[in-house]
């Protein structure tokens, strides 16, 4: 993973946040007549909301980044991932069916893109995420001539 995925993971956190905080602003400022919430009942939820949200956007990116993991080789790609239930994947080459690379506007902004790695596999693609574009470039290359040099039927 690059290190500036931390920053974006931590940006797309914010912005969830920056919407539901936006949201309950609203609310409050709607709910003058007082047929809901008082208003120290709204402040509350907004408070406990601004901890919430700090301490998620402060927390996971970092965990996030200490945690997930990718490697290939030429017989696999490897990932891991998982917040507390630790997920381990592997994909022999020979098994692949695609390779494919993909940046949203706000990873293109960190200069980021996710891979994903389609196999026959009922658990679905390998999707190996937070990587600088060049890395998810030379990975893209690197995979798809190893998976076209690799003798198997990639079902």
């Amino acid at each position: 993973m690059s290190r500036t995925a931390v920053w974006y993971w931590a940006a797309r956190a914010a912005i969830g946040w920056l919407i539901i905080l936006a949201a309950q602003v609203v609310w409050l400022v709607t709910d003058g007549d007082g047929t809901g919430l008082p208003v120290a009942g709204h402040v509350a939820v907004l408070v406990v909301t601004a901890v919430v949200a700090v301490a998620h956007v402060t927390v996971m990116p970092q965990w996030r980044y200490r945690v997930h993991r990718w490697e290939a080789t030429s017989a696999a790609v490897f990932t891991q991932s998982g917040w507390f239930k630790q997920e381990w994947r592997i994909a022999p080459i020979s098994r692949i069916q695609t390779v494919d690379s993909e940046r949203g506007p706000l990873e293109q902004l960190f200069r980021l893109a996710d891979v994903t790695v389609t196999t026959a596999s009922a658990a679905g693609p390998i999707k190996i995420g937070g990587l600088d574009r060049d890395t998810a470039q030379r990975l893209v290359a690197e995979l798809t001539a190893t998976a076209q040099a690799t003798a198997g039927d990639a079902t």
